[in-house]
């Protein structure tokens, strides 16, 4: 390996003097080698090319020193300005005002002011750049020059000053010893580090101080006033339980000599002075005491003093923010004195009311009794009425098709007796509370032709012009008790109408319709106005009982209450009255028209069905039978469940419908006869038919799968029922 002439480690001042040397030494050797080698020019040629090759190594060497100078020079003038930037720095830091501290995002000290901890002497020595804040906060916890709050360890203050530091900006201030305050202003740079800024704001808060004190000084003189104008005596005690302040009433109620009411005495004092003029009612001296010698956490207090018979003064007890409390004392002599008395008098009348009670007790257990009869009662005889009263209809109803005949208008008088005997029924409901609102659509029109129809030969036997214009108009009713209201309205005013007309009418009111009922009668006088929606209240005094019992309004305005429908009435004496009805509009497409009934009818009587009838009652059976039988049906009919269940084991027939009466006497009802049938021979249609309105035995065929058919028997619905078992629509 050839080692270099040249180390390349050396600077170029160095290698041009080893080139140097190298030069003269090849030329010496040269000039003396000549004569002894044939070599020597060669040599000399060599050295020459050396020497060139030195040349060039020398510039370039050169060259590169050159580039390094002006490289070193550059290198110092930023260094200078740079230096020169950091003094400027330090020099505005230094012409700050507050204390400046720099952390880098390491939270280590970059550096400081030096108002930077001049406060703390002993932390400002050990401000040298390299310090971690945590260090610093340490430093400061522990300085002499800090004022902790009470109960405060530096180790604690530490902790808090940590959890500050977390937060991108935080300002709060700092006690120092010798009531010297300090501001510290803590805010994050853009790459992480921390500035801190100390501010002293020692003036601004004794400023804040003195002006504090002296709003304090007008606070206390307007307490002061505030209080010696109270009606009450007041006393203020601090933490200590001593006499912070009182007013002047306290003296005079407590009989507490002035002398002895001083700044600074004890609360036991003031409870002695207590216990020997008064005694302590609902609390005992020690558990008052107690109370005010603790520290916190004090519930408010309230019980009684008294003195003799005569002075009762009521005290209220109460801590304060600053844990200090209140405690007032009012005298309520008088109040207790009224309370007495009051006492005694209730008392009195508390006897008095109890005898008044008992006996009122008696008589509304008589009431209810007599009530309850009269609810049994009409229920019952309206049951009773039904019965023959559906036979009638279905009578009439298989004897003629033709909706203008005789026939059809005695069957509209029928229908009209069964409104009736509902409405006994639904009024007894309505005094017992148990009447249920079945609300639905209801076509106005089609209600009123029924009432014009109703009511036309009656207003026709008393020479009266009945004219009740037609209406497209739906609403939101329950159907029966809408009939009823109107029924009675209309009825009211034919019965008291002796010549002229009695217009019936409706009217569109925005999102409701008002029914109007007009008369040409007497007219109501306004004194009277009220008097006539009491039961049995009649104007006409010379009225029999067979013209109505002064019901008829009563029942109006009791129905219009529970369904939420808006009643007037206007009226002029000589020339008639008028009552109306608000109702609301109903949502959505009017009600459908019926089907035609004759293709459902013609199909019935091309099938030819076996319907079985088990109803007890002879004659509504009959009735039943014979309107079915016009309709080409065969019916199996039945008296109770016994023949039923014996007829279908004998012909071995199921038949394609049931229609059971409810009630059958004393075997089983008719819900638990159709379960035993469906048992026995599979799910015959069948419905359920009773005089029983009542929600729970609706509620309960229900639950069967049982439609219910009330009586009196619709004919149209049981024609439906048996069209249905055709796959027909019904009607």
């Amino acid at each position: 390996m050839v080692h270099p002439l040249i180390n390349p480690a050396d600077s170029l001042e160095r290698q041009n003097q080893k080139l140097i040397q190298i030069s003269e030494a090849l030329m010496r050797r040269v000039e003396q080698d000549t004569d002894r080698s044939g070599a020597a020019y060669a040599q000399f040629e060599r050295a020459a090319m050396l020497e060139d090759q030195v040349r060039s190594r020398t510039r370039d060497l050169e060259h590169a020193l050159d580039l390094l100078n002006d490289s070193n020079a550059q290198l110092a003038d930023a260094k200078s300005e740079a230096e020169n930037a950091r003094a400027n720095l330090a020099n505005a830091i230094e012409a700050v005002q507050e204390g400046f501290a720099l952390f880098d995002k390491g939270d280590v000290l970059v550096m400081c002011n030096s108002r930077f901890g001049m406060h703390m002497v002993d932390v400002q020595a050990k401000l040298d750049p390299g310090l971690r804040f945590s260090d610093y906060v340490d430093h400061v916890s522990n300085s002499r020059f800090l004022e902790l709050p009470d109960g405060m360890t530096p180790a604690n203050w530490a902790a808090r000053r940590m959890q500050h530091h977390k937060d991108r900006h935080v300002i709060f201030n700092v006690h120092l010893i010798w009531d010297r305050w300090l501001q510290v202003s803590e805010h994050r740079t853009p790459d992480g580090g921390t500035v801190v800024l100390q501010t002293d704001v020692t003036d601004i808060m004794r400023l804040e101080r003195q002006e504090r004190g002296k709003l304090l000084d007008d606070q206390a003189r307007m307490i002061r006033a505030t209080l010696d104008h109270l009606n009450q005596g007041v006393c203020i005690f601090d933490k200590d339980a001593r006499l912070a302040g009182w007013n002047k009433r306290i003296s005079s109620l407590l009989s507490v000599p002035v002398s002895l009411l001083r700044i600074g005495m004890s609360f036991d004092t003031l409870i002695e002075r207590l216990k020997s003029d008064f005694q302590l009612t609902q609390l005992r001296p020690k558990s008052l005491m107690n109370w005010a010698h603790k520290k916190d956490g004090r519930k408010p207090l309230s019980f009684e003093v008294r003195q003799g018979d005569e002075v009762t003064l009521d005290v209220f007890a109460q801590e304060m923010p600053d844990r200090g409390f209140v405690i007032s004392f009012t005298d309520v002599s008088a109040e207790r004195e009224a309370n007495r008395a009051l006492f005694d008098a209730n008392e009195l009348l508390e006897r008095r009311v109890m005898e008044r009670t008992l006996e009122l007790e008696d008589a509304l257990t008589n009431a209810e009794r007599a009530n309850a009869s009269k609810t049994r009662f009409v229920a019952a005889a309206s049951h009773d009425l039904l019965q023959p009263l559906s036979a009638a209809k279905l009578y009439m109803s298989s004897m003629s098709e033709d909706t203008d005949g005789p026939a059809a208008k005695a069957l509209n008088a029928l229908t009209s007796v069964e409104n009736i005997i509902d409405a006994l029924l639904d009024i007894s409901k309505l005094d017992s509370g148990t009447a249920s609102l079945d609300v639905t659509t209801v076509s106005l029109g089609d209600l009123l032709i029924g009432l014009r129809d109703e009511f036309a030969p009656l207003a026709a036997l008393k020479g009266l012009e009945l004219r009740v214009v037609p209406s497209s108009a739906h609403v939101t009713s329950d159907p029966g008790f809408l009939r009823r209201i109107l029924q009675n309205l209309i009825a009211n005013a034919i019965r008291y109408t002796e010549a002229g007309r009695v217009l019936v009418g409706a009217r569109r009111n925005g999102g409701s319709v008002r029914v109007e009922v007009w008369d040409t009668g007497p007219g109501i006088p306004e004194a009277d106005q009220d008097r006539i929606f009491k039961e049995f209240e009649r104007l006409d005094a010379r009225a029999s009982a067979s013209e109505g019992l002064g019901l008829g309004l009563a029942i109006v305005e009791r129905a219009c209450a529970r369904l939420g429908h808006p009643l007037g009435l206007w009226s002029v004496v000589g020339r008639g009255t008028g009552f109306f009805v608000n109702l609301p509009l109903a949502d959505g497409a009017p009600l459908p028209q019926q089907a035609p009934q004759s293709a459902p009818r013609q199909r019935l009587r091309e099938k030819g069905l076996i319907v079985m009838l088990v109803e007890n009652d002879l004659e509504l059976r009959r009735a039943m039978c014979a309107l079915m039988e016009g309709w080409e049906v065969s019916v199996l009919d039945v008296g109770d469940a016994t023949e039923a269940l014996e007829l279908l084991d004998e012909i071995q027939i199921n038949p394609d419908a049931l229609i059971v009466d409810y009630h059958l006497g004393d075997g089983p009802d008719g819900l638990a006869l159709i379960e035993e049938i469906h048992g026995l021979y599979g799910q015959i249609p069948a419905r359920l038919i009773s005089a029983n309105r009542s929600p729970d035995l609706r509620r309960r065929a229900a639950g069967d799968g049982v439609d219910l058919i009330a009586k009196p028997i619709d004919a149209d619905r049981l024609e439906a029922f048996l069209c249905s078992t055709l796959g027909e629509p019904g009607t």
